[in-house]
C-alpha cells in the first residue's frame, strides 16, 4: 500500500510494458470478435509527469523523455498514444484507447487514493469497470469473463512484498487454468538473477505452457538494490509476437543507451513449449 507509481512513471520499465502492451492488444484487435483486458493493478491510469511526484525522481527523463518528439517506426504506435492521451498515461489508459465497442476493460486497484482518480478518468464508459480490490482476489472473481472468450490479463504489481513473485506464479497458473484462451502478460522488475531464476524455475515445475520471457537489462542485474531491467512474461502469445517484440525491444535499445548504461541487453527466452 505504500508504492506510488507517480514517482516512477514514464521511466525505461514503463517504455518496455507499455509498448509490448499495445501490440499484444492491436493482436487481439485482428478478430471481429470482443475480448476483455483484466488489469490488476492499474494505478491511476494517468501520471503527471511535470507533477512533484515524478520531479522527485526525474526517472522519465530517462524513459520517455529520451523518445518524445522522435520518428521511430516501430515505436510510432506507442509514441502517438502517449501524445495523444496526454500526461502519460497508465496501462488502463493504453489498453482503453484500443478496445472497441465490443471489447471490455476491467481496472482493478487496491490503493484508496488511487481508486477515485481512475473512477474519475472512466467515468461514462460503458465499456470500462473501476474495481476498489486486491487485484489477484480479482481474478479468482472475475475469470472466466462473461460473455467473452479472448482476452488479457495484465498483471503488474510493485513488488515491494516477498512474496510478489510467487503470487505472480499462482496468478498465472489460475488464469492459465480459467481463460484458457486468454493471454497472460506479468511485467517484472529485475534487480539482481537469483530471484528471477527461481521465478522461473517455478513456473517450470508448475507445467505451465507456453511461457517467454522478454527481458530489457540496462546493466548487469548484480545490484539487488537498484532497478538494472525489467521483463514481461507472456503465456499464450499470439502469433507472430516474439518477431514484433524483438524489434520494439531493439528500437528501445537504441534509442535508452545513455554513457553510463553500456550494457544493454535484450534478452528472449522460452521458458516453457506451446
Amino acid at each position: 500500500m505504500n508504492y506510488r507509481h507517480a514517482y516512477h512513471a514514464g521511466n525505461f520499465a514503463d517504455c518496455v510494458k507499455h509498448a509490448l502492451l499495445l501490440a499484444l492488444l492491436r493482436a487481439l484487435c485482428k478478430k471481429a470478435t470482443g475480448f476483455c483486458v483484466l488489469d490488476t493493478h492499474a494505478g491511476l491510469g494517468h501520471y503527471d509527469l511535470h507533477g512533484l511526484e515524478a520531479g522527485k525522481t526525474g526517472e522519465w527523463h530517462d524513459g520517455i523523455g529520451r523518445l518524445q518528439g522522435k520518428n521511430i517506426p516501430a515505436l510510432k504506435e506507442y509514441l502517438e498514444a502517449v501524445e495523444a492521451l496526454g500526461l502519460y498515461p497508465g496501462s488502463p489508459a493504453f489498453a482503453q484507447r484500443v478496445i472497441r465497442p465490443q471489447d471490455q476493460l476491467i481496472a482493478c486497484e487496491l490503493h484508496p487514493e488511487d481508486v477515485v482518480p481512475l473512477r474519475r478518468r472512466f467515468r461514462g464508459m460503458e465499456n470500462v469497470s473501476v474495481h476498489h480490490r486486491d487485484g489477484y482476489e480479482a481474478l479468482r472473481a472475475l475469470l472466466p469473463p462473461k460473455n467473452l472468450r479472448r482476452g488479457l490479463v495484465l498483471i503488474d504489481p510493485p513488488f515491494e512484498k516477498p512474496d510478489d513473485f510467487q503470487r505472480c506464479a499462482d496468478a498465472i497458473a489460475y488464469t492459465r487454468t480459467h481463460f484458457r484462451a486468454g493471454i497472460v502478460a506479468v511485467w517484472y522488475p529485475i534487480k539482481h538473477r537469483t530471484p528471477i531464476h527461481a521465478f522461473y524455475n517455478t513456473l517450470r515445475d508448475a507445467g505451465i505452457a507456453d511461457l517467454v520471457a522478454y527481458e530489457f537489462l540496462l546493466r548487469p542485474p548484480l545490484d539487488p538494490s537498484r532497478l538494472n531491467g525489467c521483463g514481461i512474461l507472456v503465456a499464450n502469445a499470439p502469433y507472430g509476437f516474439a518477431e514484433e517484440a524483438r524489434t520494439i525491444l531493439d528500437a528501445l535499445a537504441q534509442h535508452l543507451t545513455t554513457e553510463d548504461d553500456t550494457a544493454i541487453e535484450i534478452r528472449i527466452e522460452r521458458l516453457t513449449e506451446e
